[in-house]
């Protein structure tokens, strides 16, 4: 068994998840119904409203869904009968849920795509509402074990800005991107400064998978077929290839040298043909240098896979590929991740899933992907740690 203390680098905390009074009670004074907030239809199903738009469900009250649930979520696999407590949202329950697992730290990625209206201004105040809730009142109850992802407006102008009132308040480590439903594309100029504020701060970026208008579609046209479950592998890899490919194509990453990307549940075993690919159309672009010496020269001077190297990071939960493909990855890369407490995620048995899928691997190598490198990546000192993720091994090898 690895006895190393284990860091998650993608888990949830969903809308549904969330306590009732996280907008309203630092947006209402000023914006009074239109601040999101709980309403229950004439279905009696509790769900998040906003502006009078519907944002989705909330699990803080019982429903009847009058059937047997179609997917066996994380918390039936652990024996949780009632989710209304909501576990994920409340600091002391989520942390019983982690040392249950045997996992010392979670980066929490909060509802990556659910704050929708039109409003700027109503926009940005959820936006920042919703942050100050994350690092005021849930992560502080264990900073050195919740992380924090702060969630950044998907448009440049409000994005700089958020992130400059981050930057400003101190203790952010990661922010995240809606890059499936960000506008413009990411070699937009506008974008410049946001590159810049992150270089320079030390905030690392993150893209998160998502499900985005065009999956919906495709969801709603062939909901009720089983082919339908199949479209999630799609999916998870459409939303990502223009904006990862973006990076390099548009000197992103060889600009700024000190930025830091984490691609996010989008799986990690498409990354290396697509980087193979690039490396290639690199080499035929330096091939015919002569051509470009009077349009300006080229400004690609760095291969794709050493800014690959340098600069992006990887997350997975339970990959069999990923381990094979870890002489491309490298042992510095890549993520693990249990994804709490999602149906896929592999809640509550994260060590045993670890030593199965890992257990053939160089023990070093899995000390870095399994804490070592976030450690490196977000300034943690496990060191402070080791003892206590130990004796809570001890204590989950006497439970078991």
């Amino acid at each position: 068994m690895i006895e190393t203390p284990l860091i998650s680098c993608d888990d949830h905390l969903d809308l549904n998840m969330l306590p009732a009074d996280v907008w309203t009670r630092r947006m209402e004074a000023e914006w009074g119904d239109r601040a999101p907030h709980i309403e229950v239809n004439d279905k009696g199903m509790a769900h998040w409203v906003c502006d009078g738009q519907s944002w989705g469900m909330w699990s803080g009250k019982a429903f009847s869904f009058g059937g047997p649930k179609p997917i066996k979520t994380a918390y039936d696999r652990g024996g949780v009968e009632d989710i209304t407590e909501l576990r994920a949202g409340n600091p002391k329950l989520r942390l019983e849920d982690m040392d249950r697992d045997g996992v010392w730290g979670h980066l929490v990625f909060g509802p990556v795509t659910s704050i929708k209206t039109d409003d700027e201004a109503l926009m940005r105040a959820c936006y920042s509402a919703f942050n100050d809730w994350l690092y005021d009142d849930f992560c502080s109850a264990a900073p050195d074990r919740l992380i924090g992802v702060a969630m950044l407006p998907p448009h440049p102008e409000p994005a700089i800005d958020e992130l400059k009132r981050l930057a400003a308040r101190g203790g952010v480590k990661q922010a995240n991107l809606q890059i499936a439903v960000a506008e413009p594309r990411l070699e937009d100029p506008r974008w410049e400064p946001l590159f810049e504020l992150l270089e320079e701060t030390g905030i690392v970026l993150s893209f998160h998978v998502t499900v985005f208008p065009s999956a919906t579609k495709a969801f709603d046209k062939y909901k009720g077929s089983p082919g339908a479950t199949f479209l999630h592998a799609k999916m998870f890899i459409d939303q990502f290839l223009d904006p990862f490919v973006d990076l390099f194509a548009w000197g992103i990453l060889e600009r700024h040298p000190g930025l830091k990307i984490v691609i996010a549940e989008s799986g990690v075993g498409w990354v290396p043909w697509v980087v193979e690919e690039l490396d290639y159309r690199h080499h035929r672009l330096w091939e015919c240098a002569d051509y470009w010496d009077d349009k300006g020269g080229i400004p690609h001077k760095m291969k794709p896979s050493d800014l690959f190297r340098r600069q992006v990071y990887g997350t997975f939960q339970q990959s069999p590929t990923a381990m094979r493909l870890l002489e491309f990855w490298g042992p510095d890369n890549l993520l693990w991740a249990s994804d709490y407490p999602h149906p896929d995620s592999i809640w509550p048995n994260s060590r045993p899933t670890i030593e199965k899928t890992m257990g053939h691997m160089n023990p070093e190598d899995v000390k870095k992907i399994v804490g070592g490198n976030a450690a490196k990546l977000y300034g943690l000192d496990l060191s402070k740690v080791t003892l206590r993720a130990k004796l809570a091994i001890g204590q989950e090898a006497v439970a078991a």
